[in-house]
C-alpha cells in the first residue's frame, strides 16, 4: 500500500503563498493573445500584496496590460524534504505610470535575466491567490519502461 500522507495535497494559506513567492524570482505569466492563451517566463518581485515585473514593448506587455485578466504561476521544491509547492495568482495587470510609483518600483530588486531595455514596469494586482504543497513522488513509482514486445513494426 502507498503512504497516503505522501500523496496528499495541502492547500496553502494566503500568507504562506506570499512567503513562498518571496523565495523565488521567476514565474510564468499567462495572458490572452488574439483570444488564445500564451505563457511567458517573467522574473518578478513581490511588492506588498502585488507582483511586479519588467518588460519591453511587445506582445507580453500589450497582452498583460489589456482588458483580459492574467495569471502568474510560480513553483519550487525543497531538495532536502522533497516538498514541492505551486502558487497561482489571478488578477489584473497594469503598467506603472505615475512618476512616484515608477520611482518606488525602480528601487525594487528586479533584474531581468534577458539583455535589452526593459523600461516598462508592470504590476499584477491579484483577485485570488491560491497555492498547494505536496510531496514529490519518486519517478520509479509511476514510470514504467515500454517493453520491446509492445512496440509495433511498420515494416
Amino acid at each position: 500500500m502507498s503512504n497516503e500522507s505522501s500523496s496528499q495535497v495541502q492547500n496553502l494559506e494566503h500568507h504562506e503563498c506570499w512567503a513562498l513567492l518571496r523565495t523565488v524570482s521567476v514565474g510564468r505569466l499567462a495572458v490572452l493573445v488574439d483570444g488564445r492563451p500564451d505563457i511567458f517566463p517573467v522574473n518578478f518581485t513581490v511588492d506588498g500584496g502585488t507582483l511586479v515585473f519588467r518588460t519591453s514593448q511587445g506582445t507580453k506587455l500589450s497582452a498583460a496590460t489589456g482588458d483580459a485578466p492574467v495569471a502568474v504561476e510560480a513553483d519550487g521544491v525543497d531538495p532536502n524534504t522533497g516538498m514541492a509547492w505551486s502558487v497561482v495568482i489571478k488578477g489584473t495587470a497594469a503598467l506603472v505610470r505615475s512618476t512616484e510609483e515608477v520611482l518606488e518600483t525602480s528601487r525594487l530588486y528586479l533584474f531581468p535575466w534577458q539583455a535589452g531595455r526593459k523600461d516598462a514596469f508592470v504590476r499584477v494586482t491579484p483577485d485570488s491567490v491560491t497555492g498547494r504543497r505536496f510531496k514529490v513522488t519518486d519517478p520509479m513509482t509511476w514510470w514504467t519502461q515500454i517493453s520491446s514486445s509492445a512496440k509495433t513494426s511498420f515494416e
